[in-house]
């Protein structure tokens, strides 16, 4: 089915501010059609902020008149950070035929379009879908993807300028990223750029699993006047914890790239 069948402005308005949803079966009233909606989330399923999300996006369903179990399915996979649990998890969701897939980031639209390109995709927090190849341009996204971009690059240069107003002795900043990403990338660079400016040396952390993300930040942390950059990414989300942990650990001033990571214990972001 088309994707403007979905009523498309309700539907973006119901999805663009929650990233979960609820793996309920649905039972239609008579003569009812039930809708069905794919989610593709970059967490795990007992992630605290993903949880919380789950409230707001059951209130909007409400408002919006989805009831789940009378017009509306969900159907859930929780994808992590494993690239090939993610294209295992996004070719399920194509397989089921929903009537539109919700992806959360960069890392799971890419393979969401490997495995269709006739359902319609909504994704939000993507911070260049035109980089990424999911749209051909912001005004005319063409094909069957559409959504929200989270912030634009130039927001990384200010993660750095909030670092130093905050704590000006630092002279050395890691910024951890996720390689695979090209959002990453982008973002890192951007923050390179900035970096003559502040006198501020600035390198790249690597995070992909928990043991290599703790030995980085724990070698990073042996030279004085060292302070943390925390981009967008999944394994980011996965580690939250562990990096809020270790941020503390070593004494070292971070800034993050979202509000969740203040929420869960860490310093400052510049992103609610």
């Amino acid at each position: 089915m088309q994707f403007d069948q979905l009523k498309r402005r309700d539907f973006i308005a119901l999805v663009g501010g929650a990233a979960a949803a609820w793996p309920l079966a649905a039972r239609a009233q008579p003569g009812e059609r039930v809708r069905r909606i794919g989610v593709l989330l970059p967490a795990a399923a007992d992630d605290p902020e993903f949880l919380a999300r789950v409230g707001a996006f059951l209130q909007a369903l409400a408002l919006l008149g989805w009831t789940i179990s009378r017009n509306v399915r969900i159907d859930t996979r929780w994808a992590t950070a494993n690239a090939g649990d993610i294209g295992r998890q996004a070719a399920e969701l194509a397989a089921l035929a929903p009537d539109v897939i919700l992806a959360h980031g960069s890392s799971l639209v890419g393979p969401l379009q490997q495995a269709t390109r006739s359902v319609p995709i909504v994704f939000v927090n993507v911070a260049d879908p035109v980089g990424g190849g999911f749209v051909d341009s912001l005004a005319r996204p063409g094909g069957n993807a559409t959504g929200f971009m989270s912030f634009e690059y130039s927001i990384s240069g200010k993660w750095l300028e909030l670092l130093k107003q905050i704590a000006p002795g630092v002279t050395r900043v890691a910024v951890l990223r996720d390689p695979a990403q090209a959002s990453g990338t982008g973002q890192f660079g951007v923050i390179q750029g900035m970096a003559p400016s502040l006198r501020v040396e600035v390198s790249s952390v690597n995070v992909r699993d928990a043991s290599e993300t703790e030995r980085a930040v724990a070698v990073f942390a042996r030279s004085a006047n060292g302070g943390l950059i925390v981009v967008a990414g999944p394994p980011a989300i996965i580690h939250r914890a562990l990096i809020i942990t270790l941020a503390a650990q070593h004494k070292l001033p971070t800034v993050y790239f979202e509000r969740s990571f203040v929420d869960a214990g860490g310093l400052i972001s510049l992103w609610a």
